[in-house]
């Protein structure tokens, strides 16, 4: 008797690809916001300047942006004191 082929594999909601995040690979949950990929790297995400595939983003919009595999992220601490 032969056995039943398996069932196709899908895809789950979140795939772990990879970020670039000031020249480094990061491991992250995709789809993602910036606002969300800032808070899993442990950067509060009004303490940080971020640039998206070499765009400027104002903070306002970390919460929409969305990350996909391969973007690039230059991210800077804000850091004040004289």
């Amino acid at each position: 008797m032969k056995t039943p082929p398996a069932p196709p594999q899908t895809a789950s909601a979140t795939d772990h690809c990879l970020v670039i995040a000031n020249g480094q690979q990061i491991q992250s949950q995709l789809p993602c916001s910036i606002e969300h990929f800032l808070v899993a790297q442990k950067l509060l995400p009004r303490s940080v300047v971020v640039e998206h595939n070499g765009e400027a983003v104002a903070p306002s919009e970390f919460s929409q942006r969305q990350l996909q595999a391969g973007d690039r992220l230059e991210i800077v601490k804000i850091v004040a004191g004289g």
